[in-house]
């Protein structure tokens, strides 16, 4: 194992942050996965189940057992965990443009369309290499202005070549859910079944520009320009990446991070990047995929005190009560009920709401949204 601590721009006299990364097997021997936790950096899951996988990780590398390269980020976000106001931690947002940690990425198909379109020919994994090498060059020549833009930059660096990428989030309090782009669906399923995850969210471009679908959905959108524009070069799924919601903010313990990083780590199995004489038994699905323009986002049109009568996890059926909001002025109680069925997969911490705030988040089978599918 290498470690390499990569420098942040710095935002301020006198203040430097670095971003650390842990790389196992040889670049080029085989498939690169790429894991990271925490972007969002208050949600501490995804960085217990990283301090397991490394232990999984240094035994394979002792064993010989590395067959590809695996790349460990298990603090994505120095920027965001270093915030706090009035003792509570703020890694969500950055504190002075007010982005999202997982938002704004750049349109890496859009950036090398031009540079790659005359250099593709009949050569499928060819192209792969050609794609990835124009990838390379605008990241390397992208001339980032702050701090937050110089992590952007770091991670795209470290993960634009990887065939799998891996991105641990949480949600406020929910069940372990899975998100990826339709094309990395078949790819990724066996993880999502390792993982156990109830709730498997598919889109084709959520919006939002966030960190995992800048990487894979460059592939697909390449592919279809070149299509439109009547090549017929071949460009296969170059990468397949996916955010992994580790259930909620406080599910974090020993237990919950081992089966999680062993499920990481099986799949790495799968992928070809560790070598198992055992072969990895696909569990059976604990949910089918459904598209993420069918969730419900539940929200109230009053303000209160919130009073949750379902628990994440459960399966929901249209008409059922969800949670009571109280206004203990008026001595009122308004009733939320699910508009659609299927698993009541998260629902927000605090329990007090504002008028119009999300409260929870219901995995429907059928598509009724469209436009931008991720909040805030």
């Amino acid at each position: 194992m290498q470690r390499k601590d990569h420098p942040l721009l710095s935002n301020s006299l006198g203040s430097h942050r670095s971003l650390s990364s842990f790389h196992y097997g040889t670049p080029g021997l085989g498939p690169k996965v790429y894991v990271q936790a925490s972007l969002h950096a208050e949600e501490l899951p995804g960085m217990l189940a990283a301090y397991h996988l490394r232990a999984l990780l240094d035994k394979a590398e002792a064993a010989g057992q590395l067959r590809g390269e695996v790349i460990l980020v298990p603090v994505a976000n120095p920027i965001g965990l270093a915030q706090r106001i009035d003792h509570k931690p703020m890694g969500r947002f950055e504190l002075d443009s007010s982005e999202n940690f997982n938002r704004h990425y750049p349109d890496l198909a859009k950036e090398v369309y031009d540079t790659v379109k005359p250099q593709l020919d009949q050569d499928a994994q060819g192209n792969v290499l050609k794609v990835r090498r124009a990838m390379a060059a605008y990241l390397q020549q992208w001339q980032p202005a702050t701090e937050l833009q110089s992590l952007r930059k770091t991670l795209l660096l470290l993960a634009h070549d990887a065939d799998h990428v891996i991105d641990l989030h949480c949600d406020c309090e929910g069940v372990m859910h899975f998100y990826t782009e339709e094309p990395c669906w078949p790819q990724l399923e066996p993880l999502a079944h390792l993982l156990q995850a109830q709730a498997i969210l598919l889109a084709r471009n959520s919006g939002s520009g966030p960190f995992d679908e800048c990487l894979s959905g460059a592939w697909w959108q390449l592919a279809e320009r070149l299509k439109q524009d009547g090549l017929t070069v071949p460009l296969p799924q170059g990468c397949n990446s996916t955010t992994v919601e580790l259930r909620g903010e406080a599910d974090v313990s020993h237990t919950w991070a081992q089966a999680d990083a062993q499920a990481v780590f099986d799949f790495l199995c799968v992928s070809g990047a560790v070598h198992t004489t055992t072969p990895v038994r696909i569990p059976a699905p604990a949910a089918q995929a459904t598209p993420l323009a069918g969730s419900e986002t539940l929200r109230t049109p009053c303000p209160g005190v919130v009073a949750y009568v379902a628990d994440v996890g459960r399966v929901l059926q249209v008409g059922d009560l969800v949670a009571e909001v109280i206004n203990p002025i008026e001595n009122t109680c308004h009733p939320i009920y699910a508009g659609v069925a299927g698993v009541f997969y998260a629902r927000v911490r605090d329990r007090y709401a504002h008028a119009g705030a999300e409260i929870g988040k219901i995995a429907g089978a059928t598509a009724f949204r469209t436009g931008e599918l991720l909040g805030a």
